[in-house]
């Protein structure tokens, strides 16, 4: 399924039923996104409603126009970290304008149909990132347990302030506990209402009617404010902010489309749907670039948030919606009602996503699959939760790509026999592809102080890849020209044919194969290698 066919609503989704699944998906995500996105602003080091206006921002036009209907977007730690240095430096009228920027090189990403680059990403690779984001996601919560509120802790996924102990980390722990039991045991009698909204209110019930002293979200900051205003960043326009701000745009705009586009796959995995990467750049985009322009911080897809969302029977784009309107409207007339939730509730919920989100099966397969599959997986997870998402995954695609170029380079090997339609003349079949990483083997292959005076390279079952694979049949060739022998290279593809006329190295004569009809016998020319050998 293409982008443009998933950006047709389809209608007949809304049903009653659904309708009412959503919204309440959607008020469970709200609920969820406020400590979050209050956290990550501490992490930039801005006032919270900056944190939250991107929240709504951002959550409402990816709601409205993203590639996959149900993925929440908002505010993340992993946008954040970035952000601080810029912030520190600058202050935040540069980080609107960064984020500004941001979003137009990501609608650019979306324009050129970047998004089909994720395809790149080998699947051990998406092991490791939703594992590593489990134990991040994890870790993350750890700093609800730390007083005075730790947000800051929290979002970097670090230890930091002092421990709860005694009787408030019991109570606290207990609180996660009830709230956890409520998720995993509530469908089981009911599906009427999300399991995770449920648990919230069940919590924050217990906690307000016995006037219980635990930490709450009114105790990380105050969520109320107005409507978010269009503000222009104050920043003067001339190279020299340009300089400044591109480095942490291209940062920011490449760790977004990363994480947005993971989670879009990962959410098609769980809805079986495909499809939507480009779109999802351009709503990304979008959805920045508005955010830089109304004071927000930018953001990205926000896999916990988006988990939460699917597993509360969120499936259309009223879920994600509904979840940004209900921010709004926490900000403008809710603040004292949901500064009152307790975060242990939060809490439960969010543990109830790593467990939900980590790929335990992964743990069952590492003794069944290849020993580098199972170390991808391994190294991304650590590396996401050491540093970042986007380093993670760069990391594993080029472990996995330098992998799978050694095992190739293994598998070229040779068939040796006389030829018989050419008397005299010594055949090498060659077999498996012919790239940079083969080419040492293939000139092992040959024998040219001992071959007669014609050799036949056959390439049917071979294929030659890129330059240095040119370059190779370039060095055998020199080698037999300079013991005054003749090598012919038959049955070449007709892509190699392109690779070889494009290359301008070899001069080539071609005529139809006598016997086959098919094959196609290419005779290399002496004169062709008199220059750089």
């Amino acid at each position: 399924m293409g982008a443009q066919g998933l950006s047709q609503p389809d209608f007949k989704a809304y049903t009653p039923a659904q309708i009412k699944t959503d919204l309440l998906a959607g008020l469970t995500v709200a609920l969820a996104l406020v400590p979050e996105a209050v956290a990550f602003a501490f992490v930039a080091h801005v006032h919270p409603l900056v944190g939250l206006y991107a929240a709504f921002i951002v959550g409402l036009v990816t709601a409205l126009i993203g590639g996959r209907p149900g993925m929440i977007s908002g505010a993340t730690g992993a946008l954040a970290v970035v952000m601080v240095s810029l912030v520190s430096q600058h202050g935040i009228e540069y980080l609107f304008a960064t984020v500004v920027l941001m979003g137009i090189l990501q609608l650019l990403a979306g324009i050129f149909r970047m998004g089909k680059f994720i395809r790149l990403v080998p699947h051990p690779v998406m092991l490791g990132f939703v594992n590593g984001l489990a134990i991040v996601i994890f870790l993350a919560q750890l700093g609800q347990f730390q007083v005075p509120g730790s947000a800051e802790a929290a979002g970097h996924g670090m230890v930091g302030g002092v421990w709860l102990s005694g009787m408030p980390l019991i109570l606290m722990l207990a609180l996660v506990a009830l709230t956890m039991a409520i998720i995993w045991g509530l469908p089981k009698l009911t599906k009427a209402i999300p399991a995770p909204l449920a648990g919230i209110a069940i919590v924050a019930a217990v906690v307000i009617g016995f006037g219980l002293d635990v930490p709450r979200v009114g105790d990380m900051a105050s969520i109320e404010g107005g409507l978010p205003q269009f503000h222009i960043p104050r920043v003067p326009m001339n190279i020299e902010t340009l300089k400044i701000i591109l480095p942490y745009a291209l940062i920011l705009a490449a760790i977004g489309l990363i994480e947005s586009l993971l989670t879009l796959n990962l959410v098609g995995e769980m809805t079986n749907k495909r499809g939507g990467a480009s779109q999802e750049c351009m709503a990304q985009g979008t959805a920045n670039l508005i955010t830089g322009f109304f004071g927000g911080m930018g953001g990205c897809a926000m896999i916990g948030q988006s988990m939460i969302n699917v597993k509360s029977g969120g499936r259309t784009r009223l879920s994600g919606l509904s979840a940004a309107l209900f921010l709004l409207a926490f900000i403008l007339v809710g603040s004292s009602l949901i500064e009152q939730i307790p975060l242990a509730a939060l809490v439960g919920v969010m543990f109830m996503v790593v467990i939900g989100t980590f790929a335990w099966n992964s743990l069952r397969i590492m003794t069944r699959i290849p020993l580098t599959d199972a170390a991808v997986i391994v190294l991304v997870t650590g590396v996401t939760v050491a540093y970042d998402l986007a380093t993670a995954v760069i990391v594993g695609v080029i472990v996995s790509a330098l992998a799978y170029a050694w095992s190739n380079a293994t598998r070229i090997r040779v068939i040796e026999r006389d030829s018989i339609r050419t008397p005299g003349a010594h055949v090498y079949e060659i077999e498996g592809p012919l790239f940079f990483a083969s080419t040492d083997k293939f000139a092992e292959l040959f024998h040219p102080e001992s071959d007669p005076d014609v050799v036949i390279v056959d390439f049917m079952r071979s294929r030659v890849v890129d330059q240095s694979a040119l370059q190779a049949i370039e060095d055998l060739a020199a080698k037999y020209e300079a013991l005054g022998k003749t090598l012919r290279l038959r049955h070449l593809s007709r892509d190699c044919h392109k690779l070889l006329t494009k290359a301008g190295q070899l001069m080539v004569d071609s005529d139809d194969d006598p016997d086959y009809e098919l094959a196609v016998d290419y005779s290399v020319r002496t004169g062709a290698f008199g220059g750089g050998h």
